[in-house]
C-alpha cells in the first residue's frame, strides 16, 4: 500500500512538471515575440527595473511552502535564457572564475549569459566600451575596507553608465590542499581579503607570512599546486581547485558585504526604488563643501554616500563622488544636481539605477 501510494505522488510529480515545462515553452515564445518588438528600436533586452519588479511580484504573491529564495533561483535562470533567447548576453567581469566578481555576475545575469573573465577592471570597461560584450561587472566598495579606488578612478574618461548594483554577503575560507593547518607556510589572497580577515589571521595565524595576489582566485590555484601554501578564498574556489577548507567564516566583521556594480551604456528605466550616482569636482571657493551639498538638503533629498578622490592633474585637488536616493529623472534631483552644477569645474551623472538588497550570501571580495 505504501508503495501504491509513493507511486501515485512521483506520477502526481510528473504531470506537475510537464505542466510546468509546457508553460516554461510558452513563456519563451512570448519572451521570443518581446525580442522581435525590440527589434529597431531604442529599447534595451535587459532591464534591470522589470526584473526587480516581477521578484516582488512573485515573492508577495507567494503562499508557499516553497521558499521566497528558491523562487528567486529558479526564476534568474528562467530569465536568464528567456534573455538569451532575446539577444545572446556577453558579460564581462574581473576574473578569473570563482571569484567573488564572477559569483555577482551569475547571480545577476544568471547561467545562459555569456560570462567573459577579464585580468583588470580597466579591461572589464574598454570590453564594454568597445562593443565586444554587453555588460560589465566590476566591485566598487566593501562594508569593511571601503572603495575599490581603481573602479572609480574609470569613470572619470569613461561614458559608461552604471545600470545595477549587486550586494553580496562576504564570508571567507581558509584553503589548503590538505586542510591541515600544522602544513601551511604562507597565505595568499587578495589585499582587501587579507584586510577583511586582518584580526583573525593576528590571532591563530600571527608566525605565518601573509602574500598579495591579483585574485582569491588566483591565490586557489596557488594552493592547488602547493601544499604548504593556504588561500583565502571562497567555497566556490575550494570545489573549483579541489581544495580543503582548513577554517570557514574567518572574516572579522560577521556583517561583511561587498557591492558590485553593473555598467552599460544607457540608464535603465526608472523602477521606482531607485539610486543615482554623479560625479563632480568643486569650485575652491569659501563654504564650498556645505554648498554642494545644500541643494539636496532644502529638497530632504537623501545622500547614500559620498566619497572625495584626488585628482590626477591637479595636486591638492578632489573629485567628490555621491550617491543619492531616487531618480535623475525625479523633478526634484534633476533640479538639485542642476544647483550644485553651477558651483563645479564639471559634474557628471553616472547612472541611475534599482537599489539592491542583500541579494546572497555566496561572499567575498573579487
Amino acid at each position: 500500500m505504501a508503495n501504491q501510494d509513493l507511486n501515485k505522488l512521483r506520477q502526481n510529480i510528473d504531470l506537475i512538471d510537464n505542466e510546468i515545462l509546457d508553460l516554461l515553452n510558452q513563456r519563451a515564445n512570448i519572451a521570443i515575440a518581446v525580442g522581435k518588438a525590440k527589434e529597431g528600436s531604442d529599447k534595451t533586452f535587459y532591464v534591470p527595473s522589470r526584473e526587480k519588479a516581477i521578484y516582488a511580484r512573485l515573492t508577495q504573491n507567494n503562499c508557499g511552502p516553497f521558499p521566497n529564495d528558491a523562487v528567486c533561483k529558479v526564476f534568474r535562470e528562467i530569465i536568464s535564457a528567456s534573455l538569451n533567447m532575446e539577444m545572446p548576453m556577453k558579460v564581462a567581469f574581473l576574473g578569473p572564475q570563482s571569484t567573488f566578481t564572477h559569483m555577482a555576475a551569475m547571480l545577476q545575469f544568471g547561467l545562459s549569459a555569456q560570462l567573459i573573465p577579464m585580468k583588470s577592471i580597466p579591461a572589464v570597461f574598454e570590453e564594454v566600451e568597445r562593443g565586444r560584450a554587453h555588460y560589465g561587472v566590476v566591485p566598487v566598495e566593501n562594508s569593511t575596507e571601503g572603495v575599490v579606488n581603481h573602479t572609480l578612478d574609470m569613470f572619470f574618461n569613461s561614458e559608461l553608465q552604471m545600470i545595477a548594483e549587486v550586494m553580496l554577503e562576504i564570508s571567507h575560507n581558509l584553503l589548503s590542499k590538505t586542510g591541515d593547518p600544522e602544513k601551511i607556510r604562507k597565505i595568499v589572497s587578495h589585499p582587501q581579503s587579507l584586510a577583511q580577515c586582518r584580526h583573525w589571521l593576528e590571532t591563530n595565524m600571527a608566525d605565518i607570512p601573509q602574500m598579495d595576489v591579483a585574485s582569491t582566485a588566483a591565490a586557489a590555484q596557488l594552493a592547488t599546486g602547493d601544499e604548504s601554501v593556504a588561500a583565502i578564498a571562497s567555497h566556490a574556489a575550494a570545489v573549483q581547485y579541489d581544495l580543503q577548507v582548513v577554517k570557514a567564516k574567518i572574516e572579522d566583521n560577521p556583517n561583511n558585504f561587498t557591492r558590485f556594480l553593473v555598467i552599460g551604456k544607457k540608464t535603465p528605466e526608472k523602477s521606482g526604488a531607485d539610486k543615482t550616482s554623479i560625479m563632480f569636482s568643486v569650485k575652491d571657493e569659501p563654504g564650498i563643501l556645505y554648498r554642494m551639498l545644500e541643494p539636496f538638503s532644502q529638497r530632504q533629498i537623501n545622500l547614500a554616500k559620498i566619497e572625495s578622490r584626488p585628482m590626477k592633474e591637479k595636486a591638492w585637488e578632489y573629485i567628490f563622488f555621491l550617491d543619492l536616493i531616487g531618480h535623475a529623472e525625479d523633478p526634484e534631483i534633476a533640479e538639485a544636481i542642476e544647483e550644485l552644477r553651477s558651483h563645479c569645474h564639471f559634474l557628471k551623472i553616472l547612472g541611475s539605477y534599482p537599489i539592491a538588497g542583500n541579494e546572497s550570501s555566496i561572499g567575498e571580495q573579487r
